[in-house]
This record gives C-alpha cells, structure tokens and sequence, in this order.
C-alpha cells in the first residue's frame, strides 16, 4: 500500500512538471510563429 501511495505522488509530481514544461513549449513556438510572421510582413513592404 505504501508503494502505491508513493508512485501515485511521484506520478503526480511528474504529470505537474510535464504540464509546465508543455506550457513553456507553447509559448516557445508562439513566439517563433510571431517572428516568422513579423518577417513575412517585413519582406512585403
């Protein structure tokens, strides 16, 4: 039963850590996709 109880938390930690990490990659290719467009926009004019 203990085992259980501490795989649960270490999963927990894992899945909380991975969420924040997904999140910073999301705004990671945001900000490219902007610089991309910006670019774009730039070689238009």
């Amino acid at each position: 039963m203990r085992k259980t109880i501490i795989l649960a938390m270490a999963a927990a930690a894992l899945l909380t850590a991975a969420c924040n990490t997904v999140a910073g990659v999301g705004k990671d290719a945001q900000a490219a996709g902007r610089a991309v467009t910006d670019t774009a926009n730039d070689m238009k004019k």
